[in-house]
């Protein structure tokens, strides 16, 4: 889960950097395209590409598109606003994820769950910094896209519960960057720029890190605890701070990294208590 985030950050910090040039629609195009090659080589290699068409297509379709929003959300937050503050908002992911589960799944929250749910948002606030005449601090509709992609998120890794059970993992990363990739592309063509032809070794490191990346995190969560690997998500904090300071020059202020601790901490406490309620189900 580790390698998984630090190979997502990477990929993040080639997506930033790329957003100087070119559109936040093409970046997003780029990033399911430069991905795909590794992707068919490994499903090649492992299941073949026979049950590539055995899957639930109305779903994968749904999940395709909110795979082009999210990205385009989190591309058009790399713009403007620094990788920490990027990882900060959209650390509310898993707590959304938890929220959705209640009316798609069936899944029961008790009061103390739904509670570190409201903190986490308040953390999010805290990030935005709301005033009556609008966001202060952050560049407001980036800060909203970000947020908007981290609900794309959250509804995608639901849907991907219900996926899972019928369709292969190789299916489910195929099928999100194809649509990723046509989706994207498609939004892209009216204002698609030509790649100059030194950004080529960018664009495969993009898509080498993020095809490792989506590996690394599936061999995680197959060989482990979710309860207990999840938290090592947070960590990307770490890595957007040394990669804004490293390769951008900038930090956050104090209020992000305020805000990214309540968030940060409304995740633990829910992670816990969903280990101890999966406990008192299965002893």
């Amino acid at each position: 889960m580790v390698l998984a985030i630090g190979l997502f950050s990477l990929m993040d910090a080639g997506l930033k950097l790329l957003t100087v040039h070119y559109g936040a629609m093409q970046v997003a195009t780029l990033r399911g395209l430069s991905s795909l090659p590794w992707v068919l080589v490994w499903i090649g290699l492992s299941t073949g590409f026979a049950t590539l068409w055995r899957i639930r297509w109305g779903l994968q379709l749904l999940r395709g598109a909110l795979s082009v929003a999210m990205m385009a959300g989190f591309v058009y937050g790399f713009q403007l606003l620094p990788l920490t503050t990027v990882y900060a908002i959209f650390f509310i992911a898993p707590l959304m994820v938890t929220a959705l589960a209640v009316p798609i799944l069936g899944e029961k929250v008790g009061p103390r769950r739904w509670t570190a749910i409201v903190i986490g948002l308040v953390g999010v606030l805290v990030i935005l910094r709301p005033t009556p005449s609008g966001l202060a601090g952050v560049a407001s509709w980036a800060g909203l896209a970000v947020l908007g992609a981290a609900v794309g998120y959250s509804l995608s890794s639901v849907m991907v519960r219900v996926l899972s059970r019928t369709d292969t993992t190789q299916s489910l990363m195929f099928w999100m960057l194809i649509s990723l990739s046509l989706g994207s592309a498609l939004f892209a063509w009216p204002s698609w720029r030509p790649v100059d032809s030194g950004h080529w070794g960018l664009i495969i490191g993009v898509g080498l890190t993020g095809a490792l990346g989506q590996y690394a995190i599936t061999e995680a969560f197959r060989l482990g605890e979710a309860s207990l690997i999840a938290p090592f998500e947070y960590t990307a904090l770490a890595w957007g701070v040394g990669l804004d300071l490293a390769l951008f020059g900038v930090l956050p202020d104090q209020i992000t990294f305020v805000g990214a601790g309540i968030i940060v901490a409304s995740g633990l406490y829910l992670l816990r208590r969903e280990k101890v309620h999966a406990e008192a189900e299965h002893p």
